[in-house]
């Protein structure tokens, strides 16, 4: 058994001993492209595991060892691994937690400061905790993000975008239902298997993957209807993680709706964004920003293929993120930056323009920075563009499932009212151009 170690910190390390012998538990958050991630670990020699418990019981685990007026994904995360230490399922003296940390203003930084508090008080202090971060914040010899890995983790981005998308909108309209998710299962398998073999993340391979992605859903056979077409924003754990929004998306299905989530490919070109407006601002190296810039860049160019090759299949290709920034200009500031920031407006207001006016914009207990670029904006952007109809819906251990979805509910009789009165017209349209043809 390895050795445990500390720095003079007195915080434990992650070794490379540990690297053979432990096995890692990763947090769910977005199935798709998490599942891809996990097997990027997995290729590095990393005995990788990615949480997929659900459940009330989680979130009890969390009040137990994390303070109630923390927010509320710290809270599920952290309950999330106590749960899964205590299930008897890993062998404590041989598992380590992986968590991400931004190092930005959000409260998301801590939650790896709330996770060793939380394991100290269970009484597993002896469980190393893997810092994931691009600023150097913790280091561990035992784990090393390298630029092949980043690499492959950006690709597992942009095909979860991908296959995320297309499945959404296919999903409601599928003849053989349960046929797009089987797709998007296959080719998790095939992506993975591809990153195994070192293929798959050059900008070249990722191009023709993206086209045969595409072109592989124009084959389900589908029957389209009209539907209550519904976009989902928000706090980025609530917004994806259905552990965070009680089933959000199973819900909208139920409810015979089309859902659009905007891509985690927004998300990280915002974030890439701001660390080069910080430079600009309060200054920092020459190589760093250049650093930043060629990510920035790099990621660009993966969202350029995401919605050419979308588009070329008769899909709706996610907007790009300048134009999607654009949107804000004059609404909101873009000094607003912390968590979700400006983002989370701007998507609200894509969504609108692009036929997902109808919104549930997911609201975390103890979320600040969501709060006021999501709830407190509602009003903006109905005066921005009155086809927005909007309920923010609060996520919290104390908030009912019911009374929840009963609010979404009666957002969606207003989305059913609307879509009745464009049928009607369209129809009124149809007889008026027809009289007019045979009057001719």
């Amino acid at each position: 058994m390895a050795k445990l170690q500390y720095d003079k910190t007195g915080r434990l390390l992650f070794t490379k001993e540990m690297k053979d012998e432990y096995t890692i538990l990763l947090p769910m958050m977005a199935p798709i492209h998490f599942n891809m991630i996990k097997n990027v670990f997995v290729h590095y020699g990393y005995k990788a595991v990615l949480l997929e418990t659900n459940g009330p019981e989680i979130a009890q685990v969390g009040l137990k060892y994390v303070h109630n007026d923390t927010c509320y994904p710290a809270l599920l995360v952290i309950g999330q691994f106590i749960h899964a230490l205590q299930s008897g399922k890993y062998d404590l003296h041989r598992t380590a937690l992986m968590i991400s940390q931004t190092g930005g203003g959000c409260r998301a930084s801590n939650y790896i400061h709330l996770l060793r508090k939380a394991l100290k008080k269970a009484g597993y202090e002896y469980v190393p905790v893997i810092s994931l971060n691009l600023s150097g914040l913790e280091k561990n010899s035992g784990f090393t993000l390298t630029i092949p890995m980043i690499r492959r983790f950006a690709a597992g981005l942009v095909y979860g975008d991908a296959l995320m998308l297309l499945r959404n909108q296919i999903m409601p309209y599928e003849l053989d239902k349960g046929e797009a998710q089987r797709l998007v299962d296959r080719w998790v398998e095939k992506l993975s298997d591809e990153f195994a073999q070192g293929k798959g993340y050059a900008a070249k391979t990722i191009d023709e993957n993206l086209d045969k992605i595409a072109r592989s859903f124009t084959e389900i056979k589908i029957k389209k209807t009209p539907k209550v077409k519904v976009g989902v924003v928000g706090e980025i754990y609530v917004k994806y993680a259905a552990l965070g929004n009680n089933d959000l998306e199973r819900f909208l299905a139920q409810q015979d709706c089309e859902v659009n989530l905007p891509g985690i490919m927004g998300f990280m070109l915002f974030k890439v964004d701001n660390r080069m407006e910080d430079i600009k601002l309060y200054g920092g190296s020459r190589l760093k920003y250049k650093v930043v810039e060629a990510l920035f860049n790099y990621l660009t160019k993966l969202e350029t293929s995401l919605i050419e090759s979308t588009k070329k299949y008769g899909f709706l290709p996610p907007s790009s993120y300048e134009h999607t920034k654009s949107l804000v200009k004059d609404v909101i500031g873009y000094g607003s930056k912390m968590g979700e920031g400006w983002l989370l407006t701007a998507e609200m207001l894509e969504l609108t323009e692009t036929g997902y006016g109808n919104i549930v914009c997911t609201q975390p207990f103890g979320c600040l920075p969501n709060h006021i670029n999501g709830k407190g904006m509602i009003r903006k952007i109905k005066s921005v563009d009155d086809r927005a109809n909007i309920v923010a819906i609060d996520y919290d251990p104390g908030a009912p499932r019911v009374n929840q979805e009963n609010r979404i509910k009666l957002m969606l009789a207003v989305a059913k009212e609307n879509l009745a009165k464009d049928i009607a017209e369209q129809e009124d349209n149809k007889t008026e151009q027809k009289k007019e043809t045979v009057t001719a």
